[in-house]
């Protein structure tokens, strides 16, 4: 895993707060939370390429 992996889950998180931030200000609470959780979605997706690449090193290593 990368420092670069991080600082993309970072940015995902500062661009989905100020949008969640610039919504609820404007009134729109249901469309922030919708941000929000996808948002949510697209961090997990990526941690979960990142876990099968963690297995896929794993199984190479003792060579299974």
């Amino acid at each position: 895993m990368d420092v670069d992996f991080i600082f993309r889950v970072a940015a995902i998180g500062i661009i989905v707060t100020v949008l969640h931030q610039l919504l609820v200000r404007s009134g729109r609470e249901e469309q922030a939370m919708l941000t929000t959780l996808a948002g949510l979605v697209v961090v997990l997706l990526m941690i979960i390429e990142q876990i099968g690449n963690l297995f896929a090193t794993v199984k190479s290593v003792f060579g299974l």
